[in-house]
């Protein structure tokens, strides 16, 4: 076992990059590997906090900085006592800095080494987002986990535009660690994580993960993938900042993936995952099943009276049958998003801990393998 004091390290695979470990932050424990809801305005769409509780079973969820300052307002939440408490979750956050809503929502943006000043998405108006901001902003919303500001180049990026975000980064990460620790943040058991970027070059991101190191986060996370990258590219951006980073820190890779493409990242030696895919898809009457995803809006499956998907453990997926979930999403009944919503955040949540129960095993490479070829065969 290899610990950091808030990170244990528990077993690693004999057969590939895949580990298991126990993250420990002030409001729970967070087995890894985990797959992490997404709550960016302090809600994950569709669902109750006790339902994440009780039928999702998820350790810990996430909230978004650039949304939460916007609206209800940082002090807001700080007066109800943190993210956790405004939502009545009661359990572990994580905060993105929003440095990625910042690029992909606004479209004025203006960007130098102080931060970036750029307009509501919400009313136009004009707000400055720096590394000291964004610890302030994230030291409101008390959460677990924090995210240092990062600036994400866009896949197309030129190799000129993507050293300078690099450089930036870095320089930011610096910032907003000098903040964190100086107003005491990390005093209560709560983390502050680095941000790797570099897109798509292989020495820019190698660079990043290795300036970060050096100042010695407790966790560290691979940012600006999927964001316009083929898959192949994508899974190979994070296999190279894996292979590089502390054995003893958590890695979290941002925003992604597929199930498969889960998978394959456990196999490379990440820990942490979020996406919103699994609830953005239930909204479209999508579900994703251990024989693939489904458009319950297919008229195959209106006289289809077989649960949802049996080898997920919620009573969603086994005790509602696909017919009558059809029904719902063609007669636009909110309740097919909501079922659906909690059946897709099991599935994820669970194959995690699936996932980790066959590291322990010593059989994760082989059931992964097979786990992979049954899904994208759709049988």
């Amino acid at each position: 076992m290899i610990s950091n004091s808030s990170f244990n390290l528990q077993h690693k695979d004999e057969t590939s990059s895949a580990r298991v470990g126990t993250l420990s932050l002030p409001r729970g424990d967070v087995p890894t590997p985990v797959f992490m809801p997404v709550g960016t305005q302090a809600t994950v769409k569709g669902t109750l906090p006790s339902d994440l509780h009780h039928v999702v079973k998820c350790p810990i969820i996430l909230g978004n900085t650039y949304h939460l300052n916007l609206r209800p307002g940082v002090e807001i939440v700080r007066q109800a006592g943190g993210l956790s408490k405004f939502m009545n979750w009661n359990g572990p956050v994580l905060t993105d800095s929003g440095g990625f809503q910042v690029f992909s929502l606004s479209k004025l943006r203006k960007i130098d080494d102080q931060g970036v000043r750029f307009r509501s998405h919400l009313d136009g108006k004009e707000i400055f987002l720096g590394p000291q901001e964004a610890v302030d902003i994230q030291d409101g919303l008390n959460s677990d986990i924090a995210m240092c500001l990062d600036e994400c180049p866009a896949a197309e990026a030129s190799r000129e535009e993507v050293q300078e975000a690099t450089d930036r980064t870095t320089l930011w990460a610096e910032h907003c660690l000098q903040h964190w620790q100086g107003k005491g943040c990390d005093q209560d058991g709560r983390k502050l994580f680095g941000i790797v970027q570099g897109g798509r070059f292989e020495d820019l991101r190698l660079q990043s993960a290795e300036e970060l190191i050096a100042l010695n986060f407790p966790g560290y996370a691979i940012g600006g993938v999927s964001v316009g990258e083929t898959e192949e590219e994508m899974l190979e951006q994070v296999k190279w900042v894996s292979t590089v980073l502390p054995e003893e820190k958590p890695r979290y890779v941002m925003g992604v993936g597929t199930p498969p493409q889960l998978l394959q990242m456990v196999g490379m030696g990440a820990d942490m995952f979020d996406c919103v895919m699994p609830s953005r898809a239930a909204r479209h009457g999508m579900a994703f099943t251990q024989d693939g995803t489904l458009n319950l809006r297919n008229e195959k499956f209106k006289e289809d009276l077989s649960p949802l998907d049996p080898s997920t453990d919620c009573y969603i997926s086994r005790e509602f049958t696909k017919s009558y979930l059809r029904h719902l999403i063609m007669a636009k009944e909110s309740l097919a998003g909501v079922l659906l919503t909690l059946h897709n955040l099991r599935f994820f949540v669970q194959l995690m801990e699936t996932a980790r129960a066959k590291i322990l095993e010593g059989t994760f490479s082989k059931w992964s393998a097979q786990w992979i070829a049954h899904y994208q065969s759709g049988k």
